[in-house]
């Protein structure tokens, strides 16, 4: 029955994403419940002037997304070299207090960073959301940084400073292209993870329309079918990287083996 079982959950987690794919063709006016037919015209206008507003709040969270995703990496790689190579005062709660943001329910994280940005005056906009994925993002790099750092040889540095290699030179010519595919890892986690939020968002956000807010607001009346033209064009897109590097790796190993 395991086969069965598998094939039956693939089916539950792939309804979704079937559903907005097929209604991002649907000829629909305001509403997108009920198939009226089907039409390219969502695809090749979905920022026509009417519809500018999905477009506007898909860039804002692709502009938020980016810039969250560049400070917690940043941020976030220097923390786990920092937990990993060093001793100091506090490492262990550091270590800790890293993994509050994601033991936290973001309905508690998102209000308590709200009541503290309304109580130093801060006006919410682009910048507090910023601020505020760029806080719970930094956890997840850790994470992920560290465990990489945590499995380096420290044989390869050594040697690198045995001929005579400048503290600067090891690190950016032997412990940073080790460490690059954790840190891309953590990237693409951290970009997924400010992509898609939406109750720290909602609560930070001010009058800033974000994608999933956009999505949320229009939910009551039915996601229009440019929205789903996005997130389809989304998942199609993160598809195609995802074969691209999976068939790039597998080419190299071929090239690996043939030597």
């Amino acid at each position: 029955m395991l086969p069965l079982y598998v094939i039956l959950a693939f089916i539950f987690l792939l309804i979704p994403i079937i559903y907005t794919f097929v209604f991002s063709f649907n000829d629909s006016i305001k509403s997108n419940i009920a198939w009226r037919g089907f039409t390219l015209d969502k695809w090749l206008n979905v920022c026509a002037v009417q519809n500018g507003a999905v477009c506007e709040a898909f860039g804002n969270s692709m502009l938020i997304g980016v810039v969250a995703t560049v400070i917690a990496t940043t941020l976030g790689t220097m923390i786990a070299i920092a937990l990993v190579r060093y001793r100091f005062k506090a490492r262990s709660a550091i270590s800790l207090l890293l993994f509050l943001p994601m033991a936290t329910p973001e309905v508690v994280l998102g209000a308590g960073l709200a009541a503290q940005f309304l109580a130093v005056g801060v006006p919410k906009d682009m910048i507090t959301i910023i601020i505020a994925h760029t806080m719970f993002c930094i956890s997840f790099v850790v994470v992920t940084v560290k465990a990489r750092v945590a499995s380096l040889d420290p044989a390869l540095e050594e040697a690198g400073r045995d001929l005579y290699g400048a503290p600067q030179q090891v690190f950016w010519r032997i412990t940073f292209p080790l460490l690059l595919p954790g840190v891309l890892a953590a990237a693409l986690l951290s970009f997924a993870l400010s992509f898609d939020d939406f109750i720290i968002t909602n609560f930070n956000s001010g009058s800033v329309m974000t994608f999933p807010k956009y999505v949320y607001v229009s939910a009551s009346r039915g996601i229009p079918a440019e929205a789903n033209v996005v997130a389809s064009a989304v998942f199609i897109l993160a598809l195609v990287i995802v074969v691209a590097a999976q068939v790039s790796s597998a080419a190299r190993a071929k090239r690996l083996a043939r030597r």
